[in-house]
């Protein structure tokens, strides 16, 4: 544990950020996995897309990856609708 006061109140912004972290990434893949079904609705897409977006602004993936999982969200939505 920490003893200097600014090491205390870093450790509890980070497990703060921790917490939040975690609630919006499993929120993130509860959308994606959504999306993911064949009989998603085009809601569930742009649900997903719009989490994705929002969690590499924010720094909560890198946006590499939210442009990865949304191309591949768009590829499977286009390959069902046809």
């Amino acid at each position: 544990m920490p003893n200097i006061k600014s090491a205390k109140k870093d450790l509890r912004r980070s497990r703060a950020a921790a917490v939040r972290n975690r609630a919006q990434r499993s929120a993130l893949r509860t959308a994606v996995k959504k999306a993911r079904v064949a009989t998603a609705a085009a809601a569930d897409h742009l649900t997903a897309v719009s989490l994705l977006d929002r969690a590499a602004r924010k720094g909560l993936i890198h946006r590499n990856a939210a442009a990865r999982v949304k191309s591949r969200l768009a590829k499977q939505a286009a390959a069902s609708a046809a």
